[in-house]
């Protein structure tokens, strides 16, 4: 474990590989955690790659620095701590994957930041949120798969979070991914991710402020200004996609290609779920591969 300072958090990361190797930075989702790159980063690594895997904020031993900062997971957020984990590193330009929250952080410095970008591999397609938007409703379908983010805006589900996270979190893993059987160990290990202090109040948050049930950190308002264009990507781009994502079926990606201007491919993966990575890390390695001479 190696801690990152930034303006905003000590962030728990893994470095693997060479020193001087191509950086790759790959970035884990909700509800999951660093522990999705354990068969991905051995493989870059072998291959010469410099491999980062942070902790997400209120995730594992990343803290906040400060106690009056608030415990905000808005997208924004997560895009502002990845530059601040390259500065601190001293990382001029990367390779950049993950997905679900980790893909969000990735899509947002490549559309921002895109000198900062050699090559995006994203889950799922396009992850940056239309918050102004977010009050259209979706297919009942897929409202019924986003059920976990309607119960996170009680009191209820908020104390669920707080108490209980792996009893929901569980439930999630379970039917987004249908097709994977991971262990109780595998689950526990990153179960233990959810003991962080600040996780319940990111997670929290970070649904009620993409619906508009939530103020935002005005720290990151210029930021979520720029989202809110729903900027073009043109940087290299590789969509990864899960066949049996149960949260966030194929064809949700199947018109994506529009938000990316760059280089592009999309594949969907057979008997694959919503955490790629770990369900599928020889095709996101070889993804992040794709961009071997660009870093």
């Amino acid at each position: 474990m190696t801690l990152v300072r930034t303006p905003t958090l000590d962030i728990d990361c893994t470095i693997t590989g060479s020193e001087d190797g191509l950086p790759a930075i790959l970035l884990p989702g909700f509800p999951y955690g660093a522990r999705d790159y354990d068969a991905v980063a051995p493989i870059l690594a072998a291959e010469g790659w410099r491999v980062v895997v942070p902790s997400l904020r209120g995730h594992g031993a990343t803290r906040f620095l400060r106690d009056d900062t608030p415990r905000s997971g808005q997208q924004a957020a997560l895009g502002q701590d990845l530059i601040d984990l390259m500065d601190a590193l001293a990382i001029p330009r990367a390779v950049v994957g993950g997905y679900d929250w980790g893909g969000r952080a990735a899509c947002i410095v490549a559309a921002l930041h895109p000198e900062r970008v050699a090559g995006l591999v994203t889950g799922t397609g396009y992850n940056i949120r239309d918050i102004a938007g977010s009050a259209r409703p979706g297919l009942p379908a897929q409202e019924l798969r986003h059920w976990y983010q309607w119960y996170f805006h009680t009191e209820r589900g908020a104390a669920a979070m707080r108490d209980t996270p792996a009893d929901v979190n569980l439930l999630l893993w379970q039917m987004w991914s249908p097709d994977w059987n991971f262990s109780d160990a595998e689950f526990l290990e990153t179960a233990a991710d959810w003991t962080n202090p600040d996780y319940a109040a990111v997670v929290i948050q970070s649904y009620r402020h993409r619906h508009r049930a939530a103020a935002g950190d005005p720290a990151y308002d210029a930021m979520e200004a720029a989202l809110a264009a729903q900027p073009l990507i043109t940087v290299p781009t590789v969509v990864l996609h899960g066949e049996s994502d149960g949260v966030s079926p194929p064809e949700q990606s199947e018109d994506c290609q529009r938000h990316f201007t760059g280089p592009f491919a999309r594949e969907v993966i057979p008997a694959v779920g919503h955490c790629i990575p770990r369900e599928a890390p020889e095709v996101f390695a070889a993804a992040v591969r794709v961009f071997g001479s660009g870093a």
